[in-house]
């Protein structure tokens, strides 16, 4: 989940479909991201959601801040490539691609982590806007990695995007 200081409008909803996503049933990770990935399942545990929102805001010391996406999926593609968290799995990633870091580290990653995933969605919240194109370098670089691209803009499209997730078969 993309916590830089341009999804900041987005960032509560998308927590909060991190912690429903805990109660799913599934295995599940959840991981924040700016400038550097902080592994924040443990806080989202607890039955309290909004005790689990305060735990993640004190945890995640970037919130709001710049975004450097490929260094993040690098920190998560070494540590958790072969764990049962990523191999195999279906993995979202919500983020409005506005990248300031490396667009080809970016891309790299995204590739590495398409091979290593079952699935890659890419869930931003300005696709859901009019006239929205992927032009962003981050989007551009990580969009041909990307099995479905999805908006995340209102409650709508977040229902839809939980039907989207139902209808993965693995």
């Amino acid at each position: 989940l993309d916590v830089s200081g341009s999804m900041a409008p987005y960032a509560r909803a998308l927590m909060q479909f991190g912690y429903a996503a805990m109660s799913s049933g599934e295995r599940v990770e959840v991981f924040c991201f700016g400038t550097r990935l902080t592994r924040v399942t443990r806080s989202l545990r607890t039955t309290d959601p909004d005790r689990a929102l305060a735990d993640v805001a004190r945890r995640v010391h970037d919130w709001e801040g710049g975004t450097r996406i490929g260094e993040s999926l690098k920190v998560l593609t070494d540590n958790y490539s072969q764990a049962a968290a990523l191999k195999g799995a279906v993995v979202v990633l919500c983020s409005d691609g506005l990248e300031r870091g490396d667009p080809l580290l970016l891309a790299s990653q995204m590739s590495r982590l398409h091979r290593i995933a079952h699935e890659l969605v890419w869930v931003n919240p300005l696709k859901g806007t009019t006239d929205y194109e992927p032009l962003a370098r981050g989007m551009a670089a990580a969009l041909p990695h990307v099995d479905r691209f999805l908006s995340a803009h209102n409650v709508k499209s977040l229902e839809e995007l939980c039907d989207s997730l139902a209808s993965i078969t693995r």
